[in-house]
């Protein structure tokens, strides 16, 4: 910026001398001087013009880089949306998470049957991985009550929400409100303006409804249904996805945090028509109850079965070994490493991407930077912090 009013405080000079030369060399007939100051003035005037026309452009250039910062839009819900949003939210990237709203158990149940609103907990997990904000009212929102009539299991993140919800009239806008008031770097916001119930059909035939209740069943799926089937998306979904860069698809729960945003109608077809790239980021370990067995492959063709094939472009996957001592403690709920059958990822026409992107943890989980920073190579966009 010095530099810049330097060079227009020097052509200023030349033109003002220029003028006083001209102006000398008129009243005393020097037709020399009077040459050199018009060559001064017309010099000096030319170089300011292309220094506005130059500063201009390097204005329109700076103001169209920071209109079209990279887009990524997060799908999914449950614990694994939120480890992805926290990279992201230290990176130069403008994000969007568009979360569930089937859950039916736990707080989130609770508010959803007896204040008749949305579920807020994935809702709440993200506003407060996407904070920008005291640690200390990060815990608060958090907090979950262990005691007290009415109060036991529910977070203090959700119950506000739910006050917040009442007080404007509408979910939306009061997760809005939240944002604004927790200083949340990017948009939230829920796939769908009501709540709607998932009900899986098994491979043996039986069938359960809830959400919660699918990975209780312990069987494998065959197929995952919402109820009612005509729920329609936030407009806002569909836009933000017809303007992304990059749609990302996971990690989380496949049938009961992931499956539940593809079945929306309309959807989908508003991801294949977008232009964006769109990233599957398949989980690190099995989830017992849900994908028991399931390699990478399996979880993409789960859902290619729901939705048709070929919505991916990329798979994210972890190849790196993970260490016993971490294994151990999932020996007991039966979760065991997603295998990476490379082989069969490309069979499904997919670009596939696997290397370390493990967290050093004793929990078996994506390092959020790591994934964040291979989402933005993957769109070719360079990291800026």
């Amino acid at each position: 910026m010095k530099k810049h009013i330097k060079e227009w405080a020097w052509y200023l000079l030349v033109f003002g001398a220029g003028l006083v030369i001209a102006g000398v060399s008129i009243e005393s007939q020097r037709i020399r001087w009077w040459l050199i100051g018009i060559l001064c003035v017309l010099f000096s005037v030319v170089v300011l013009i292309l220094l506005f026309l130059r500063d201009r452009a390097r204005s329109k250039l700076q103001a169209i880089q920071i209109a079209r910062r990279p887009r990524v839009v997060v799908i999914g819900g449950g614990t694994g949306q939120p480890v992805l949003l926290r990279g992201l939210k230290h990176l130069d990237v403008d994000i969007t998470a568009v979360v569930t709203v089937a859950d039916d158990g736990g707080s989130s149940g609770r508010l959803r049957s007896e204040m008749f609103m949305p579920p807020p907990g994935d809702i709440r997990n993200c506003l407060i991985a996407l904070a920008d904000t005291e640690p200390l009212l990060a815990d608060l929102l958090q907090y979950r009550f262990d005691g007290g009539t009415g109060l036991r299991g529910h977070s203090f993140g959700n119950l506000f929400l739910a006050a917040m919800t009442h007080i404007t009239g509408d979910f939306e806008t009061a997760i809005r409100e939240t944002s604004r008031v927790l200083a949340v770097r990017g948009t939230v916001m829920p796939v769908a303006k009501q709540a709607f119930t998932l009900s899986a059909v098994f491979q043996d035939g039986s069938k359960v409804h809830g959400e919660s209740q699918i990975p209780l069943a312990n069987k494998p799926v065959d197929r995952i249904e919402i109820h009612p089937a005509s729920v329609e998306p936030l407009p806002e979904v569909l836009t933000t996805i017809s303007d992304a860069d990059a749609i990302v698809i996971g990690p989380g729960s496949l049938y009961t945090s992931i499956m539940p945003n593809l079945l929306v109608p309309g959807l989908v077809d508003a991801i294949r028509a977008s232009k964006a790239k769109v990233i599957f980021v398949c989980n690190v370990m099995t989830q017992p109850g849900e994908t028991d067995g399931y390699t990478a492959s399996d979880h993409v063709e789960a859902i290619y079965r729901h939705v048709g094939e070929g919505l991916f472009d990329m798979i994210i996957v972890n190849s790196a070994v993970i260490p016993d001592s971490v294994l151990q403690q999932y020996v007991a709920q039966n979760a065991h490493p997603v295998t990476v059958d490379v082989e069969e990822l490309h069979k499904l026409g997919l670009t596939v991407i696997a290397r370390d992107f493990l967290q050093e943890s004793k929990y078996a989980r994506h390092d959020p930077d790591l994934v964040a920073m291979q989402i933005l190579a993957l769109i070719g966009r360079e990291h800026r912090s």
